[in-house]
């Protein structure tokens, strides 16, 4: 077995989130309650200042223990109820988590108490684009533009929404302009190749990509997005011996199967599995690289 055995995955938003789909039912309940995880932390019995448990959340966060990271946040956001920052990494977590829904709250409890937070407006069109609601991460993307036109990562993010509403050349003009600010970026890279794919244009998607993905240090991810696009192009070939330095045989004999299917599809029918695709990708980031 080789270092990834599943089929491949379209990462259309790479580094930004796990776009997996959760559906457009609300969110019942309050995110910011205490519960009995508290309890057995006894932060209510032994009370700790604000600075404390923001620091004990991340570190259980980053021990990858995300239960343990949203009680604390939550007891921290009810600390201290002014700032953002509790609510942001509270959202940050669920989102991780896949709790895309539990999140938009978090972020917008983090607006409304700094309306330009630019963490929490990326972080709320985030969660909007895996909670499936693309088309209303918009509104926090403007917002964040005005303040940082020339943020690579927020433009990346913004082509990302872009995609997914079917605007590819504003998508690709998006990606392209953060290539200008962040040259050879692989994610922005990645995300622009993908674009590409989805209108057809495989040997411009080839040559955007083919650099990142050849290059000594690059990832699985991005050879086995390069693989995907050479099948899309009919190059089984190319697709094949990529495939093969991340995939046992099985996997690539799954995935070539998977791109011939794909090329018999209408262009409609394939951007739309191409992305559905991608929402239902594997988590790699919670935050933009």
């Amino acid at each position: 077995m080789k270092r990834v055995d599943a089929a491949v995955s379209l990462f259309l938003a790479v580094g930004l989130v796990s776009l997996a789909g959760c559906g457009d039912i609300p969110f019942q309940g309050d995110p910011f309650a205490i519960t009995p995880r508290d309890a057995e932390l006894n932060i209510d019995k032994h009370p700790v200042d604000y600075a404390a448990l923001m620091r004990i959340a991340a570190a259980a966060h980053g021990a990858g223990d995300h239960s343990t990271a949203v009680s604390v946040y939550r007891r921290a956001a009810s600390v201290e109820t002014r700032l953002p920052a509790p609510f942001v990494a509270l959202g940050n977590t669920l989102l991780e988590m896949g709790n895309a829904n539990e999140a938009i709250l978090a972020y917008n409890a983090a607006l409304r108490r700094a309306e330009h937070d630019p963490d929490g407006l990326r972080g709320l069109a985030r969660a909007y684009l895996m909670g499936g609601k693309p088309e209303l991460a918009g509104q926090p993307l403007a917002l964040a533009f005005h303040d940082t036109p020339d943020d690579p990562k927020l433009l990346q993010l913004i082509g990302v929404a872009d995609d997914f509403v079917g605007q590819h050349e504003e998508a690709q003009a998006r990606y392209r302009r953060g290539l200008e600010l962040l040259p050879g970026d692989p994610a922005l890279s990645l995300n622009l190749a993908m674009s590409l794919a989805l209108v057809g244009n495989y040997p411009e998607a080839i040559g955007v990509l083919r650099p990142i993905a050849n290059a000594t240090n690059s990832s699985a991810r991005e050879r086995q997005t390069l693989a995907l696009i050479y099948g899309l192009a009919g190059d089984r070939g190319a697709a094949e011996r990529l495939s093969r330095r991340d995939l046992d045989p099985e996997a690539v004999a799954r995935n070539l199967a998977y791109y011939d299917s794909l090329r018999r599809m209408s262009p409609e029918a394939r951007t739309q599995a191409l992305q559905a695709l991608g929402a239902h990708a594997s988590p790699t980031a919670g935050q933009p690289s």
